[in-house]
């Protein structure tokens, strides 16, 4: 879940898909070279305007009082790699694949926002790079269909809870809202690289910009859980979540992934967990969180899985853990499935403060390790 941002228009798209090829380069550059961010909550210093194509590494600090994110962005608003929920007074290391061109570096304070950003150029023809190992090019193949296929299981599923919804029926549409969500949250990165879709389904209340519309899942979680109702107003909002989801499921095809991008999303996905379905925050209404949890955990694992045949090459240390950390939180997890084969688990609302103290040290027992992976493959 993000905040609103810009739409991206057909002519800058075309553009910026050129900016990134399937080959990259590996930078000279060594971890002094690293562009250093600090951010703060009304400004965004990098100590570099200019970096040569290949791997890029952001050091980054925030030095304000509030939570903020850093994106390295396309010039039309895509995301070429970013760091979510940057707490004041940490530091985060963000590696990243680019090509040569023109992009920004956006710090965004409280998470919401255009932010403010820095001009960064990325020079290099690109004529001399090195051809990357060919297994992360199938692992980026592979990870481009799984993508695609979460979205195209998905809207089934989404027209299941509408068609629910729009019959007016309360129970088979909150009996649906869980399982319409799965696909999205497993790659719930990707989506949100396109940066105008995530706001429209996925945005809680509390998430909203200053004049932006509410609508998407949780709105209809609202008035299914809390208002108990279902209006005329419901109805439109459900065909409009399937009109924006069908937009998604168009785009999905046409993201930019990379290897990096990958190892960074599936700690994206584990951030998610941390700070909200975790604390019970992203489904309050429904309590279907730990669904959410279920399927960013499984969408993090599909990245790693593809990777690693080049992590563990390259860390077998690193790899080693997190084949432990991962099973000891899928087996966590399983604990509290209604159904040990699907996706019914128990209400979030019946697990004990004591319960999600175990469930968040396992996700971060998980998070520190993965956060090294991006790191690994492109060693």
């Amino acid at each position: 879940m993000r905040a609103v941002r810009l739409t991206v228009t057909a002519a800058t798209t075309v553009a910026a898909l050129t900016a990134l090829s399937a080959c990259t380069a590996k930078s000279d550059a060594k971890d002094g070279d690293a562009i250093r961010v600090t951010a703060a909550d009304s400004k965004c210093d990098t100590s570099a305007t200019s970096v040569p194509a290949g791997q890029v590494t952001l050091k980054i600090e925030n030095k304000g009082a509030k939570a903020t994110e850093v994106e390295i962005l396309f010039p039309d608003d895509r995301i070429v790699s970013e760091k979510e929920n940057i707490g004041p007074g940490t530091r985060y290391t963000l590696t990243a694949e680019v090509k040569a061109g023109s992009y920004e570096i956006a710090c965004r304070p409280g998470m919401k926002g255009h932010g403010v950003r820095q001009k960064l150029t990325v020079t290099g023809s690109g004529t001399a790079a090195a051809k990357r190992d060919p297994r992360l090019d199938q692992a980026v193949a592979e990870y481009r269909q799984y993508a695609q296929d979460q979205a195209d299981e998905t809207l089934p599923r989404v027209e299941t809870f509408v068609k629910a919804v729009k019959d007016g029926d309360l129970e088979a549409a909150k009996k649906a809202y869980g399982l319409s969500r799965l696909g999205w949250e497993r790659t719930e990165p990707v989506a949100e690289s396109f940066g105008d879709i995530d706001p429209k389904v996925d945005v809680r209340e509390d998430g909203l910009d200053d004049g932006q519309k509410w609508t998407g899942w949780h709105r209809l979680e609202k008035a299914l859980w809390q208002d108990k109702k279902i209006g005329a107003a419901e109805k439109g909002l459900a065909d409009q979540l399937v009109k924006d989801l069908k937009d998604w499921q168009g785009r999905v095809g046409k993201a930019e992934i990379t290897p990096t991008s990958m190892a960074n999303g599936a700690k994206e996905l584990l951030d998610e967990v941390a700070t909200g379905k975790v604390t019970g925050e992203e489904d309050r209404y429904a309590h279907t969180d730990l669904v959410d949890f279920k399927g960013n955990v499984e969408g993090a694992q599909k990245a790693y899985e593809l990777l690693k045949p080049v992590a563990a090459k390259n860390d077998p240390a690193l790899t080693a853990e997190l084949d432990k950390q991962f099973a000891s939180l899928d087996t966590l997890l399983d604990k509290y499935r209604s159904d040990k084969t699907g996706y019914d688990f128990v209400s979030y609302d019946k697990v004990t403060k004591d319960q999600r103290k175990e469930l968040s040290d396992a996700v971060n027992a998980l998070a520190e390790p993965l956060s090294k992976l991006a790191a690994a493959v492109v060693k």
